[in-house]
């Protein structure tokens, strides 16, 4: 049972009495009181009594006016003035208020802008025309005015209950906490002075961002804010330290590095969380570049005492098939003679390189003269001291024979 056949079964339970209030003229002149207002006391009491006032009054206009059918509806176009006249103890406002609670009720449908807002009001009871019901045919049918109009928002704007439960059904937001944001609203778009005809999508987005920023704000003050002090005596944990140290990283490469790491932080005005990963990253990344400069410099250098080739230089020699073992005796006669020699070069492991080609192929050559003398030596296999090995000197014994 809706509203409206409750409306009509408490017309029958409890008979309609007149206002006991007499509204007088508004002109010193008359006494003769107006028409009376009448009200149902059991509608009054199912869903207001200024609504109930209000929702008599405008049926009873049905009686003197001709309604509109439309989408099988009775619509009405009531002008404001006419009702401010006939309800004077009503501004534009309270007919507002009244209007809208009648519609979020489900009692009425409204299709005009707020009356406050607008010069008419034009609306139909909740309940569709029966087919054995004449509907009353205009006349000269009025033209329907604009559905909606662009209009600065009321002072005592208030958004509708269909939208407070649809912001609480979709996005969780409490009645509350929406009815708490209209005073901001308000207050915003009335110093901006614009008009809309979608006041209420506006608060709507309104009220969600505000529901959402809040929703952050909250999170927020769960998550653990600590102060990092980033000093010139910040030094790494031990576990980063030993992390590092793990990784092959000399400590003092760590400590070299730890005044770069702290001013690159100060200077960017804001120390990250994780100070220790930060350094251990940066760390590993400094580490690298240094490594890979050494390994890999351009800068001419002097051999060192125990310079040894990479594994890229054996994995040649073993690709052109030269004895490992025969290069590597080759080592100690090949530092000896460049550090006497006192030169530079960029790249050690190039010359040791040519270094074995050059006496392997030598060595290659001696033999295939040996086979090809049968084996006679003589005094030809004596050759110039430069043009052999340090080995081959040393395990010479032809003077011997």
């Amino acid at each position: 049972m809706n509203l409206l056949s409750l409306y009509v079964s408490a017309q029958q339970r409890y008979p309609i009495r007149p206002l006991t209030k007499t509204v007088r003229s508004m002109s010193n002149s008359s006494l003769v009181p107006e028409r009376q207002l009448v009200f149902s006391p059991g509608l009054a009491a199912t869903i207001g009594l200024e609504e109930s006032i209000l929702l008599q009054h405008l049926q009873a206009l049905f009686e003197h006016r001709h309604a509109q059918e439309r989408d099988n509806y009775a619509w009405l176009s009531v002008e404001r003035d006419f009702l401010l006249t006939t309800l004077p103890f009503w501004n534009a406002v309270d007919l507002h208020r009244i209007t809208r609670s009648l519609v979020d009720k489900g009692v009425m449908l409204m299709e005009s802008p707020p009356l406050h807002s607008s010069e008419k009001l034009v609306f139909a009871l909740n309940e569709p025309v029966r087919a054995n019901q004449a509907t009353p045919v205009p006349a000269a049918p009025e033209p329907a005015p604009s559905r909606r109009s662009a209009a600065l928002l009321p002072v005592h704007w208030s958004p509708s209950e269909d939208l407070l439960q649809l912001m609480a059904l979709n996005h969780n937001i409490p009645r509350q906490f929406a009815l708490d944001q209209l005073e901001d609203f308000i207050f915003y778009w009335r110093e901006r002075g614009e008009t809309s005809h979608a006041w209420e999508n506006k608060f709507r987005q309104h009220v969600t961002n505000n529901w959402r920023r809040k929703q952050q704000t909250g999170e927020s003050e769960f998550q653990v804010r600590q102060p990092l002090a980033l000093d010139n005596h910040w030094r790494p944990s031990m576990d980063a330290m030993e992390i590092m140290e793990r990784g092959g990283i000399s400590r003092d490469f760590i400590e070299q590095a730890v005044p770069e790491f702290i001013l690159y932080w100060r200077e960017r005005g804001a120390a990250p969380k994780e100070l220790n990963s930060k350094f251990i990253q940066h760390i590993r990344i400094q580490w690298a570049r240094y490594s890979s400069s050494l390994e890999h410099s351009t800068e001419p250098k002097r051999i060192v005492d125990h310079w040894q080739p990479s594994d890229d230089v054996y994995d040649i020699l073993r690709m052109s098939h030269i004895d490992l073992d025969f290069a590597r005796s080759l080592l100690p006669e090949f530092i000896v003679y460049w550090k006497d020699s006192n030169q530079t070069h960029t790249s050690w492991n190039s010359k040791f390189l040519q270094h074995a080609k050059y006496h392997w192929a030598k060595r290659h050559q001696l033999q295939q003269t040996e086979n090809s003398h049968g084996g006679q030596q003589g005094s030809h296999s004596t050759g110039r001291t430069r043009d052999r090995s340090l080995e081959d000197d040393l395990n010479d014994t032809s003077w011997a024979s």
